[in-house]
């Protein structure tokens, strides 16, 4: 129904943006991270947006860029996880660092927004493994399909590796996105360490 709204930003409060469009302010709900890159009162912005309808409510949510918009309507869909919850999760964790979430299984970071319990950050995984495996997501160097983290073969081994040393699933995605996936595990470990030591 609405993809998008353009315009003057009027007014934000956390997790609220208002949009003034043509004259008509649309409050949209939105992410921490979303409000961040939003900038001064005043400027003009974009956010993409996705109408939620309940029997006793009407909110419209928008977000600054699509890969966030596709995210919030994945963990939309998952049984137990709300409206507010996926906000919750979207303002701790970036569409990348999400993805790479699920495809490491690591729950534990998941748990860390406020409402989301070890069940449901165990479904979200569990359903959303394969439908972000299709999503790209981007990094500030490159283009990745999930899928090349979660995928298994010498990253996915590396990965592994670096969480037995002690890092979680988040950190040792992010340490080797971008790599070749044609790079032996040992050497993928070596480089995972070298940056995961400036953490």
């Amino acid at each position: 129904m609405l993809y998008s709204v353009r315009g003057t930003l009027i007014y934000t409060e956390p997790n609220l943006a208002v949009v003034e469009c043509g004259g008509v302010g649309y409050s949209c709900r939105t992410t921490f991270n979303t409000l961040s890159s939003l900038g001064k009162i005043g400027t003009e912005v974009r956010l993409y947006t996705v109408l939620n309808i309940r029997q006793d409510d009407i909110d419209l949510f928008g977000f600054a860029t699509v890969e966030e918009l596709e995210s919030y309507k994945l963990l939309n869909s998952v049984s137990g996880v709300g409206p507010k919850a996926a906000l919750a999760i979207l303002s701790d964790l970036s569409p990348n660092a999400l993805a790479a979430c699920i495809a490491t299984s690591d729950t534990k970071t998941l748990t860390r927004s406020p409402g989301i319990g070890a069940k449901i950050a165990q479904r979200i995984v569990l359903e959303l493994k394969d439908k972000f495996a299709n999503i790209t997501i981007s990094s500030d160097s490159s283009s990745q399909k999930v899928s090349s983290i979660g995928a298994g073969g010498n990253i996915a081994e590396a990965i592994s590796a670096l969480t037995v040393l002690g890092f979680t699933g988040t950190q040792a995605a992010q340490a080797l996105s971008g790599e070749g996936a044609d790079t032996s595990v040992e050497e993928l470990v070596k480089i995972g360490l070298k940056k995961l030591a400036v953490f």
